[in-house]
């Protein structure tokens, strides 16, 4: 069985790199939802933007949004599992996955999106989808993170080449904790400029 999925997935891939920007959208999607593609997503985005340089904005697009649509998917799936179908698939560790998600909402999906391997983010898209995180919500978070990766992946393709993949390998943890770094730092300066703004209202109105 698992021989069979092995070849139909070194099928899909050589079928997704062939298409170019549809392929990355493929791959993506799948790695998010049912089939998981570890690394190979990344290695078509940097090689294809290699390729083409001028259309890896493309790509990263692509890319990010295959990955938002299979977790938005997997997110229905869970809801319709249930809390038990969650358990089942965590483990051991399901407490912890659902008090991070139900305590943190946005800012804990966009941190979970952007930690590195072994993180287990698929879970977290599946406590997502069991304790009702709002879809706009889990979809806005998934989305920023994923084209801070994937748009930061095409950038280092192009500006390293051939050398773009190992010096991700290297450097991965870094990488990503800085990108969480980021992306939970402009949340905040976001959210202190709304409660700015809506403090400016409420002073201004009789």
């Amino acid at each position: 069985m698992f021989s069979w999925l092995k070849t139909w997935k070194g099928k899909i891939q050589v079928f997704a790199t062939a298409l170019g920007a549809p392929g990355i959208f493929l791959i993506s999607f799948l790695d998010s939802s049912f089939i998981p593609f570890p690394v190979i997503n990344d290695g078509l985005l940097i090689a294809l933007s290699i390729r083409n340089h001028s259309r890896m904005p493309l790509y990263a697009f692509m890319a990010s949004l295959g990955s938002v649509l299979g977790c938005v998917l997997l997110y229905f799936i869970a809801r319709r599992g249930g809390e038990a179908f969650f358990r089942k698939q965590a483990g051991a560790r399901a407490n912890v996955i659902r008090n991070w998600v139900e305590k943190n909402g946005f800012g804990g999906m966009l941190t979970a999106a952007l930690l590195p391997p072994p993180t287990p983010f698929k879970f977290f898209v599946l406590a997502a989808g069991v304790f009702e995180v709002p879809l706009m919500s889990f979809a806005s978070a998934i989305s920023l993170a994923r084209l801070i990766r994937y748009f930061g992946v095409g950038f280092l393709a192009v500006k390293y080449g051939d050398n773009a993949m190992p010096f991700i390998s290297q450097h991965w943890i870094a990488i990503a904790v800085g990108l969480a770094l980021f992306a939970v730092a402009s949340y905040a300066a976001s959210r202190l400029l709304l409660k700015s703004d809506a403090s400016r209202r409420l002073k201004v109105e009789p």
